[in-house]
């Protein structure tokens, strides 16, 4: 994987919300701006975050 879910830095939820809305909404801002590759880009991103920090997270 790219991202370690176990990893420290990501216990918080907070820290691990932000690695996932950020570039989902950076995606946005160029899928506005008229740049569907870079939108593309930053979605699959934030939709693969989304996936390692919260849904195939071990829980502890």
């Amino acid at each position: 994987m790219l991202i370690d879910p176990d990893h420290p830095f990501f216990r918080p939820l907070w820290v691990r919300l932000l690695t996932v809305a950020l570039p989902l909404a950076w995606a946005g801002v160029e899928a506005r701006t008229g740049a569907p590759g870079w939108a593309l880009m930053f979605a699959a991103a934030g939709l693969y975050a989304l996936a390692a920090l919260f849904l195939m997270r071990r829980k502890r």
